[in-house]
């Protein structure tokens, strides 16, 4: 009997990428560092880059997105959103400073290396939002939610999404000749709108819906369909409003975060297992070694991942400079790491003609690094804290 390569192929790139995954996590654990970074660096090796075994395409990529929306509906879980809102001055001032210091360097750097202005800009933009969902990962494994400073990196980081956006949206619509203010103005109220809204009244209409509908519903696992469908609904409504489909995912998990049971709490730890290994080796399938054969890359790269890590750190923890050094520290860690979201907006900006090869794999290199160079630092932040 011939093997047939298309059907081989899905359950191949699971064990490749899975394996991979935790083989690497243990391996680091017993090193005594974070797991997190084995997983990334596992990309990293069976990618293009290194072994060839697999490489990013659509399939991983779909799982690399739900993953990422089940740790942050997780994470929610975990979470209350009255304790959240009291950080609301605190996370704003550590968003704005954390967007402005990485933009601001970002396209400074690029400029006095020669380039054009409007890839400045977009390695700007790159360097701007916090990918939350490393953070957050490092974060719950560690039992380390509950603190102060990480309710403040999980209120910030969904801040400086929204403000990533719009000026992601501001320098596109530059980049094209015409700044459409009022397209500009509708996504910033829809965004901001969004966010507030169901951060204010979403436990309490999930407090009015919930109850009802248990007593009424006899299929098995009520409760927790019930939340998938208000994780899915969220996350597509966030999508129309113009932010990140895992800020509704974290924000659903919060709405329910005071009225689901220890059992829907297991079921979508076992589901964010599963898929989160897909999410973390996907940062690494994307990093491409060959591209730093050049020196002159190479060194910009140097220098945009030192800027990148110096402007977010002091940004985020000058933010957070009232809750003292400990925890001001501690806030710009967490902000630290790019993930995903450096490499969208460089794909963007390849994408669009508005940035070169080179540009690119030096932004892909920034995420890439950022992410791995975070978790150990958030080790080293939170040494003497307890689990929660």
């Amino acid at each position: 009997m011939a093997l047939d390569a298309n059907a081989v192929q899905l359950p191949l790139s699971m064990l490749v990428v899975f394996g991979s995954a935790k083989l690497l996590d243990e391996l680091f654990e017993r090193l005594g560092q974070p797991g997190i970074v084995g997983q990334i660096l596992a990309g990293v090796m069976v990618g293009p880059g290194v072994l060839g075994w697999i490489a990013p395409n659509e399939f991983l990529s779909a799982l690399a997105e739900l993953g990422v929306m089940f740790l942050l509906f997780r994470v929610g879980l975990e979470i209350k959103s009255s304790e959240l809102m009291n950080t609301g001055g605190t996370a704003s001032l550590v968003a704005v400073l954390g967007v402005a210091a990485p933009f601001g360097l970002g396209w400074g750097l690029l400029l006095l290396w020669g380039h054009a202005p409007i890839e400045a800009a977009f390695t700007g933009a790159a360097m701007v939002a916090t990918s939350v969902g490393i953070t957050a990962q490092v974060l719950a494994a560690k039992g380390l939610l509950q603190h102060r400073a990480s309710k403040i990196i999980l209120g910030a980081a969904v801040i400086d999404d929204v403000l990533g956006l719009l000026i992601l949206a501001l320098i596109s619509s530059l980049a094209k000749g015409q700044v459409r203010v009022l397209e500009l103005t509708i996504t910033a109220v829809l965004a901001i709108g969004f966010t507030a809204i169901v951060a204010t009244w979403g436990t309490r209409a999930v407090n009015l819906v919930i109850p009802p509908l248990l007593r009424t519903l006899k299929g098995s696992e009520v409760q927790f369909t019930l939340a998938m469908l208000l994780l899915f609904s969220l996350a597509v409504l966030s999508v129309y409003a113009g932010v990140a489909a895992i800020i509704g995912a974290f924000m659903a998990g919060m709405a329910l975060s005071e009225n689901v049971t220890h059992r829907v709490h297991d079921l979508t730890q076992g589901v964010t297992e599963l898929l989160v290994p897909f999410f973390l080796v996907g940062i690494g399938l994307n990093l491409d070694v060959a591209a730093f054969a050049s020196a002159p890359t190479l060194w910009l790269a140097l220098a945009v991942l030192a800027a990148a890590i110096v402007s977010k750190f002091a940004g985020c923890a000058l933010g957070a400079y009232k809750l003292g050094w400990p925890d001001a520290r501690r806030v710009g860690v967490g902000m630290i790491p790019r993930g995903e979201v450096g490499m969208v907006v460089a794909q963007l900006g390849l994408s669009l003609g508005l940035i070169g090869q080179n540009i690119c794999a030096v932004v892909v290199f920034m995420s890439v690094a950022t992410t791995l160079v975070a978790p150990p630092f958030l080790k080293l932040a939170f040494r003497r804290i307890g689990r929660s």
